[in-house]
């Protein structure tokens, strides 16, 4: 290889490390705030949320920035592999930062939720958004290290999560039906444990982009699906 040619893949190497690590911070922020809107829930903060609410621009700067990148790395006439890699991160980016909203959005629902008593579904809920941080973190950490296996294993745990929530939810409806006074509380619990459920859902788009970016176009195997609030009904 010439040297011009060795500079040329050395440094599509280094954009690619700088790719992956953007997508990677961008991740950790996306986590740290739904850790910290699952705090302010339990601290009934509103001050705190608020806060919250406004660094969510903060992630929503960096997937511009992760789209920038992926932009001058396709331009550049990238490889299959390469090319996977460039597609898994904008798909990714677009995941976590939907997570940074989902997680913005419990914080949002917070300070409704504050207005009233507090609510004893609320340990319901910090159940799942556990889950959900362990998660994103862990499917996080299968991205870095382009582990199929923990990639498949965050896509098969996406079940407990909707677990968790179709009994939330039925716990919820027969909460508002023995007291019309909890409807407005638990309609909003009701919100923020939907957003907990979608961020999951979102851990499991990343976790087949891993999968994506290792085994290309090879068929994914059957998950479990367990949301059934859809059909759920109340004792």
């Amino acid at each position: 290889m010439s040297p011009m040619n060795d500079h040329i893949v050395k440094s599509f190497d280094a954009e690619q490390q700088r790719l992956l690590e953007e997508t990677l911070r961008m991740g950790e922020m996306a986590a740290a705030q739904l850790e910290a809107a699952l705090d302010v829930v339990q601290r009934r903060d509103n001050k705190a949320a608020e806060r919250i609410i406004a660094n969510d621009e903060a992630i929503d700067a960096l997937e511009h920035e992760v789209s920038h990148d992926v932009m001058k790395l396709a331009l550049r006439g990238p490889m299959a592999r390469d090319l996977r890699e460039i597609l898994a991160a904008i798909r990714i980016a677009a995941d976590i930062e939907r997570i940074g909203d989902y997680a913005a959005n419990v914080a949002k629902r917070s300070c409704a939720l504050n207005q009233s008593p507090p609510l004893p579904q609320i340990g319901g809920l910090q159940a799942i958004g556990a889950l959900a941080v362990t998660q994103v973190r862990d499917v996080l950490a299968a991205y870095r290290d382009s582990d199929v296996e923990a990639a498949q294993r965050v896509r098969d745990r996406d079940a407990e999560i909707d677990t968790l929530y179709t009994g939330l939810f039925r716990e919820l409806l027969t909460y508002m039906m023995e007291d019309a006074r909890s409807i407005t509380p638990c309609t909003h619990l009701l919100f923020m444990a939907k957003n907990l459920e979608r961020i999951g859902d979102h851990a499991t788009n990343i976790a087949e982009n891993v999968w994506f970016l290792v085994r290309g176009e090879q068929a994914l195997p059957p998950r479990d699906k367990r949301d059934e609030s859809n059909t759920a009904t109340t004792p």
